[in-house]
């Protein structure tokens, strides 16, 4: 149970969803991640490289909740982490 936006036991969820050529990469659009209480946004993404064999640049745009996000951002439990890919246009 959340409390406060902590999970007891010290851990912390969140859901991580990918677009574009991210996506297409990691064969899917949505990642469950679980971390340390504590955690940031660099700790979610590098959690995301392991899990998916370094598919995901080391430090793509990132944005929390739908407001773009610094590494150093603290992740709370239910936080929904969108990694971000590059776009082009002509």
């Amino acid at each position: 149970m959340a409390d406060g936006g902590w999970v007891r036991g010290g851990r912390v969820r969140v859901t991580v969803l990918v677009f574009a050529s991210y996506a297409e990469a990691l064969g899917r659009d949505e990642i469950a991640v679980d971390l340390a209480s504590g955690a940031t946004v660099a700790d979610c993404v590098a959690a995301v490289r392991r899990e998916t064999g370094e598919r995901v640049p080391p430090a793509p745009l990132m944005a929390v909740n739908r407001r773009y996000a610094r590494p150093d951002h603290v992740l709370a439990e239910g936080d929904e982490v969108a990694l971000v890919p590059p776009v082009a246009g002509g």
